[in-house]
């Protein structure tokens, strides 16, 4: 199983839209467009961990955080991010962190 966190961007709402026009135009089963979103779900989490290879540091006020069934949910403010010598301050962030490794991947 992979995290469904991406399906929440804009790409995954552009795919699951997408599935659903062709589900209610009777192109594709409802179990083929399940199928497109599980693979969805490994490529997109295989490609960011496997090709990223950027860094960005930040600092910030810890305003709340959260650990539960393996994920961490921290709430910042007053928040600095750092990439080379470009600075961007913003004044609250949600950061949802899960641990890669720990998730099983199935064919």
């Amino acid at each position: 199983m992979s995290y469904q966190l991406y399906r929440n961007t804009t790409l995954g709402h552009t795919l699951q839209e997408s599935l659903d026009e062709l589900i209610q135009l009777g192109q594709i089963t409802p179990q083929l467009a399940l199928k497109v979103l599980l693979q969805f779900d490994k490529s997109i989490n295989t490609a960011l961990s496997q090709r990223v290879k950027n860094r960005i540091s930040f600092k910030g006020h810890l305003n709340t955080y959260r650990f539960c069934d393996n994920v961490w949910t921290f709430v910042l403010t007053k928040v600095e991010f750092k990439e080379n010598s470009d600075v961007l301050t913003v004044d609250k962030v949600k950061i949802v962190a899960c641990d890669g490794k720990g998730a099983v991947q199935t064919a």
